[in-house]
């Protein structure tokens, strides 16, 4: 791992470790807050993100910081995402860790010109740590991994439909669940990524497409040799948020396969 990588990875286990974890399982009600419907923010959260804030201002004071918990303070903040920049999801996963339960995670990413550049994310309870840097692969733990497939006949797919309307829960049931095995996301982007390229998932779907969430593992899971892009076959950019439509799979060719029957008639 470069210098940077081992800087970021010492600064997400100590907030882990003084921020997240004390908290984890010890929330009282009030400290539990719903920011809109099925969209929670911890005590947690926000102390997390001042202190990821804090070290990451050490790492490199030259970048502007777009944090998930300021930006929905201030849209203000998300304008540097079409600078040198970097973006800070204190807790992916913060309806599992407010309800107990894994997983969770920290993701960070520096992004230039609106395009992730690099990309870290760090499970906070098992260590796992997946690092990306654009034309560098993919690495889990620091040691470089491909994308592998789960090998199934059909082939597994884990679609949120936690923001889908009614009429685009039955298309995926016409058009998708005939051709798919059909699993629950884990609700964490710093779980669902590594899935799609360690041998769990084949193929997810998503429909919100926030910079914090997705900048990073789009990127590893490209690097990886996966594909991960929008559904008009575009790159994904770090400051196209209100755009929709977010695919990843464990191969181009699953990639494929799966956007030609969400777009067919």
């Amino acid at each position: 791992m470069s210098p940077l990588d081992k800087s970021v990875l010492e600064l997400m286990r100590t907030v882990t470790e003084e921020v997240i974890l004390p908290r984890f399982r010890n929330l009282a009600s009030h400290e539990v807050i719903e920011k809109a419907a099925d969209d929670l923010v911890t005590v947690a959260d926000r102390e997390a993100e001042a202190a990821l804030e804090e070290g990451l201002a050490k790492i490199d004071p030259s970048l502007a910081i777009v944090g998930e918990e300021a930006a929905h303070a201030d849209a203000t903040v998300l304008e540097a995402l079409s600078d040198d920049c970097w973006i800070v999801d204190p807790i992916d996963g913060t309806h599992n860790f407010a309800h107990g339960h894994a997983p969770f995670g920290i993701i960070l990413a520096q992004a230039s010109g609106g395009e992730c550049q690099s990309g870290w994310l760090y499970d906070c309870l098992s260590g796992r740590f997946c690092h990306a840097h654009r034309g560098e692969g993919a690495f889990v733990n620091g040691e470089a991994t491909k994308a592998q497939t789960t090998g199934q006949e059909q082939p597994i797919a884990a679609i949120s439909r936690i923001f889908l309307t009614e009429e685009q829960r039955a298309q995926v049931d016409r058009k998708l669940a005939p051709h798919y095995t059909m699993v629950e996301i884990p609700r964490c982007a710093a779980e669902q990524y590594p899935r799609l390229a360690l041998g769990e998932n084949d193929v997810s779907s998503f429909k919100r497409t926030l910079a914090w969430d997705h900048a990073a593992g789009v990127l590893w899971l490209n690097e990886a040799g996966g594909k991960a892009a929008r559904l008009d076959g575009s790159a994904y950019r770090v400051d196209e948020q209100s755009k929709p439509g977010l695919v990843g799979a464990s191969s181009p060719a699953i990639w494929d396969t799966f956007v030609e029957r969400v777009l067919a008639d």
